[in-house]
């Protein structure tokens, strides 16, 4: 018996969906989430993804990005997908092609461009809340609910330290120690704000976000404009992660005058909120502390799983020993930070 393969089954749904048998189809990006293919049919382009089961991935990923690209159509954004069709018993999404080069480099010019994108979609929260009501993934309306995730990442992660000893050294060694000094120190900034660490944000101070936005996510075309994909942990949440994200991101260079312009850009978006600067200050080391065990995520091996179903082919103890490598960058720039 001939085991069907991935294409093969993405073809299957191409075609159902498109009412015409393909002419062409292949993955075009294997990466860290869904899978995508480049479907071909007389002449004109299309992508169709393929989202994580709900089994390996609670998270309705495909409903959620379906949602959200419906609102930006409705809105009038044009420089991101539109939905085509949806399979959602066989959970693949067809999207229109956007053409356009992963961007590998940014400029003053593209964090502009990145700013007027969101600026557009925090425009929209006003008339939103009862059209969309999902919160983002992993939304942190609070200190404590910040606090309360990367705990949980690191309980996951010391659950694999009994056959990696290095991850151990790391978390015991390093880790660890430098948690508990920022957590106190995003507390008393918090407190002498006048803020509270476990109070969640009210509705008006939260805006809708493409969570997991970011130059890794976009493509340049032709002409230098940007187009936006990846939405499929949009919602609501608080800009400040949104914006510390961004700065943290590990997955485009970014340099630190692009930075500090992007976090200009911020400001200015947020701004009106008076406790924007105020909570950014306060929270942004524990987003470092946060994304230093993203970055561990490969020793995770229900994550790893996830990784080779969307295409990976890296052999797993490298990626472990590059991202351990990755974390350790990070963290020493967050304790840098937290202490300058």
């Amino acid at each position: 018996m001939i085991r069907e393969t991935a294409a093969d089954s993405a073809a299957q749904v191409a075609e159902a969906l498109l009412g015409a048998r393909a002419d062409a189809i292949e993955p075009v990006r294997g990466g860290r989430n869904s899978r995508v293919y480049r479907v071909e049919v007389g002449g004109r382009r299309f992508a169709l993804k393929r989202y994580p089961s709900r089994a390996d991935d609670p998270r309705d990923r495909l409903e959620t990005e379906v949602e959200a690209l419906d609102l930006l159509a409705a809105r009038g954004l044009s420089n991101v997908p539109r939905v085509i069709a949806v399979d959602r018993e066989r959970n693949f999404a067809l999207l229109s092609w956007l053409d356009g080069i992963a961007v590998t480099s940014v400029g003053d010019g593209d964090v502009d461009q990145a700013a007027a994108f969101l600026a557009r979609i925090h425009d929209m929260r006003r008339g939103a809340a009862g059209v969309f009501d999902r919160e983002a993934s992993e939304a942190c309306l609070s200190g404590q609910r910040l606090q309360t995730q990367i705990h949980d990442r690191l309980a996951g992660l010391r659950a694999q330290c009994g056959a990696e000893k290095n991850l151990m050294a790391f978390l015991t060694g390093s880790f660890e120690p430098l948690l508990q000094d920022i957590e106190d120190g995003a507390r008393r900034k918090m407190t002498s704000a006048g803020l509270d660490f476990g109070t969640l944000l009210p509705q008006e101070k939260r805006t809708l976000v493409p969570s997991d936005f970011g130059f890794h996510n976009s493509l340049r075309r032709a002409d230098g404009t940007l187009v936006f994909v990846d939405f499929e942990y949009f919602g609501w949440d608080d800009p400040v992660k949104l914006t510390a994200d961004i700065l943290h991101h590990p997955g485009t260079p970014v340099g630190p005058a692009q930075r500090e312009r992007f976090r200009d850009a911020a400001l200015a978006i947020y701004g009106q909120d008076v406790t924007f600067a105020a909570r950014l200050e306060a929270l942004y080391p524990l987003f470092g502390l946060r994304w230093a065990l993203i970055l561990l995520n490969e020793f995770l091996p229900d994550r790893w799983r996830l990784r080779v179903a969307a295409g990976e082919t890296e052999p797993w103890a490298e990626a472990k020993t590059r991202q351990l490598a990755r974390a350790r960058d990070l963290l020493a720039r967050t304790k840098e930070m937290a202490h300058a």
